[in-house]
């Protein structure tokens, strides 16, 4: 079972738009130093919709090895069924605890069909596998309820934002499976979940992936420790000095939400390199903006520090 907050790395590529593999582990190594409660490789913010099959298998790989067992890795896996088995497949065999499985690529599907999905790349492997409801992959009460009795489904992550949706998901899953005691957890995996993590605790959804810990691994870390403590001073000014302005900044441009996370690793002293096609690489004034909203953030912390003394 994860706990803590959840550590979702980039990929660095070099400047002719290789896998730096190098930088990779060093990126991983600094992050699992500061804490996370796991490790998601090449997911959405690792750009896993750029990366080849070989690509993938070197990643996840490089990150097992980085971690070296202090918590659990995760890898993505998704697209085509498939291409979502050949990477189910690729990372267990390079050492990955579990699959986050994404969605199917751009076809609209019936939820037979995603159940369907679901279970043939759950064959596939031996490993724990959470589900991620979002974009075209969005199940139901049924349809929840019907993949979270796979065997290795362990989990539930949300992308969508449909509070009451997940609500009543959440409420049925834990039901189901209430007899059998299957453990089983759900997550918040919207884009900066920490701006809507304190909808998501209030329906019973306390795990939630982070963005941010990629590269400010204290503001996020401090930020958990708030809503786990119940500081809603300290909540409230880094939601207000920090996570609000850094949505406001990421949806200017589409795909900030990978391109500025990448910026951030970089100007913590990790060369990410730039993103792949189709997103582009965030803008010197954006950059910029994000370094102000660092210092801002780091400001709160200060303050909530000197408080304490």
């Amino acid at each position: 079972m994860l706990d803590g907050v959840l550590f979702f790395p980039v990929t660095p590529f070099t400047a002719a738009g290789d896998v730096d593999l190098d930088k990779l582990a060093a990126h991983v190594a600094k992050g699992v130093d500061a804490g996370p409660g796991g490790v998601f490789i090449a997911c959405g913010t690792g750009e896993f919709h750029a990366l080849e099959s070989g690509e993938f298998a070197a990643v996840v790989r490089t990150a097992v090895e980085a971690v070296a067992g202090r918590v659990p890795v995760y890898a993505g896996a998704g697209g085509s069924v498939a291409q979502a088995k050949v990477f189910a497949k690729a990372a267990e065999s390079a050492g990955a605890d579990g699959i986050l499985l994404l969605p199917p690529y751009l076809v609209s599907m019936p939820q037979a069909g995603l159940v369907a999905y679901t279970k043939e790349v759950a064959a596939a492997t031996t490993l724990p596998v959470i589900v991620y409801n979002r974009a075209n992959a969005r199940y139901t009460e049924a349809s929840a309820v019907e993949v979270a009795q796979i065997a290795n489904v362990v989990g539930f992550k949300d992308g969508t934002g449909d509070i009451d949706m997940v609500g009543r998901i959440v409420r049925a899953v834990t039901d189901a499976l209430a007899e059998s005691g299957k453990p089983f957890q759900f997550f918040n995996g919207l884009p900066t979940a920490e701006v809507s993590q304190q909808a998501y605790r209030a329906i019973g959804v306390t795990l939630y992936s982070s963005a941010t810990f990629a590269f400010a691994p204290e503001l996020a870390l401090a930020f958990y420790e708030a809503l786990e403590s119940g500081n809603d001073t300290v909540a409230a000014a880094l939601l207000r000095e920090f996570f609000h302005p850094l949505v406001r900044l990421r949806d200017t441009v589409p795909g900030y939400a990978v391109s500025l996370i990448k910026a951030g690793v970089t100007m913590e002293g990790i060369n990410a390199g730039p993103v792949r096609a189709p997103l582009v690489d965030a803008a010197p004034e954006d950059v910029a903006a994000l370094a102000a909203l660092l210092k801002s953030g780091r400001a709160v912390l200060a303050d909530h520090l000197a408080a304490v003394r």
